[in-house]
C-alpha cells in the first residue's frame, strides 16, 4: 500500500494513574510462588517489565478512548466538527453491541456527521485503522479522521491472579497464563488528515505492507470469562518463533517497497525477549529502537502508537526522521508502516 497525501497530524496518550509493579503482582501471587517454589523476581527478569498501569475498577474502554480523543484534540490544529471518520481500534470493547465507538464518540463530543465504527485485530487494530482512514483520505471520501484505542488490562490480570492462586495448576500448566501478567492499560488517539489541511508538511504516512499467517491463530486466544472478567492463554514460545518468522517475511517485502534507511524503529511492546529476537532476526540496530514496555507493559493495540507518541514527545523521533512501525499481533498478523516525521 502507498500513500501520497496522508498525514498523521497529531498523536496523544492518556495513561491511568494506578501503577502495578511486577514485584507487587508477585506479592499477590505468593500462594502460587510458595506452593510451586518459584523464584521471586522472575516476572521482571524474564520480561524486562518493571511496572504497568491500570484504570480504576469499572472503567469502560470507551472512557479510556474518549480521554485519548480529548487529549489529541487539545494538541490538534483541527476542530472536532471537522472529523468525518471516528474509529475505536482496541482489543477492549464495552460490549458486543453497539460499537464502543458510539460511546466514545458521544463522550468526546464529535459531530453526528462523522461515520463511526470499531476495528478489532488484536494488537494491530490501531495500525489497521490508520491504513483504513488513510485509504479513505487518499481516495477523497474524507479529509479528517480520528483513531483512538483504550485498553483495559485490569480484568484480565485480576482473573489471571485468581486462577493462578486457585491451587490446582502445576509448573507446566501455569505457562499459558504467564503472558497475561505483562498486560497493562492505556489509551492513545491520532488525528489523520489530507496533507492539504495542514499549513506545514506534517508527519507523512508513506506506505506499508501486511501479511497474515492464520495457521497460528490458536497460539494466543482470549475471551470474556463471566461478569467483568477476561481470560487468555498463550503459547508464548511458539508465538515468539512464529511471530518473528512472519515479521521476517513481511520485512523483506516492506523494505523492497519502502527502502531500508530508517532512523528509528518502533515495534509492538511485548517485552525484552521479543524485542531482542525480532531485531536479531531482521538484522536491525537495537540502538535505533525506542521502547516503553519497561514501565507500561504490553498495552495491546495502544502499545505501538503510544510508544511512537512518547518517542516524539521526548525528542527520540525528530522532524525529518524516517520511522518504521513494526506491528505484530496474534492471529497471526503483521503490519509494517513507514512514516516520515
Amino acid at each position: 500500500m502507498k500513500f501520497s497525501h496522508v498525514c498523521l497530524e497529531s498523536l496523544a496518550v492518556a495513561l491511568p494513574d494506578e501503577v502495578w509493579t511486577s514485584a507487587a503482582i508477585e506479592e499477590r501471587l505468593q500462594p502460587l510462588y510458595e506452593r510451586l517454589k518459584l523464584p521471586v523476581g522472575r516476572l521482571e527478569l524474564m520480561t524486562g517489565i518493571r511496572e504497568r498501569r491500570m484504570w480504576p475498577a469499572g472503567t469502560r474502554p470507551s472512557a479510556a478512548s474518549a480521554a485519548a480523543g480529548r487529549a489529541v484534540l487539545a494538541r490538534s490544529t483541527l476542530r472536532a466538527d471537522q472529523v468525518e471518520l471516528f474509529i475505536h481500534a482496541a482489543v477492549s470493547r464495552d460490549m458486543l453491541e453497539p460499537a464502543t465507538a458510539s460511546f466514545a464518540h458521544r463522550l468526546i463530543g464529535l459531530p453526528g456527521t462523522a461515520q463511526i465504527l470499531d476495528v478489532s485485530n488484536a494488537c494491530l487494530g490501531f495500525l489497521n485503522a490508520l491504513t483504513l482512514a488513510g485509504a479513505m483520505i487518499e481516495s477523497g471520501q474524507i479529509r479528517v479522521a480520528m483513531v483512538v484505542a483504550g485498553e483495559n488490562g485490569r480484568p484480565l490480570v485480576e482473573e489471571t491472579i485468581r486462577t493462578l492462586n486457585s491451587g490446582s495448576l502445576n509448573r507446566h500448566e501455569i505457562k499459558p497464563y504467564f503472558a497475561n501478567l505483562t498486560i497493562g492499560s492505556g489509551a492513545v488517539g491520532a488525528i489523520v488528515c489530507h496533507a492539504s489541511m495542514l499549513a506545514g508538511r506534517g508527519h507523512r504516512l508513506l506506505g506499508g505492507v501486511a501479511r497474515a499467517a492464520t495457521e497460528f491463530s490458536d497460539l494466543c486466544q482470549g475471551d470474556t470469562h463471566g461478569a467483568e472478567a477476561l481470560a487468555m492463554q498463550t503459547d508464548s514460545e511458539r508465538l515468539l518463533v512464529a511471530g518473528v518468522g512472519l515479521a521476517r517475511e513481511t520485512w523483506s517485502t516492506f523494505t523492497n517497497e519502502n527502502g531500508s534507511g530508517f532512523d528509528r524503529f518502533i515495534c509492538h511492546q511485548v517485552g525484552s525477549a521479543h524485542r531482542r529476537k525480532l531485531y536479531e532476526s531482521l538484522g536491525l540496530d537495537l540502538a535505533r529502537d525506542f521502547s516503553t514496555f519497561e514501565h507500561l507493559g504490553n498495552t495491546g493495540s495502544v502499545a505501538l502508537p503510544a510508544t511512537l507518541a512518547t518517542a516524539a514527545d521526548t525528542g527520540a523521533v525528530r522532524p525529518g526522521d524516517r520511522v518504521a512501525l513494526l506491528g505484530i499481533g496474534s492471529g497471526l498478523n503483521c503490519l509494517m508502516l513507514a512514516l516520515e516525521w
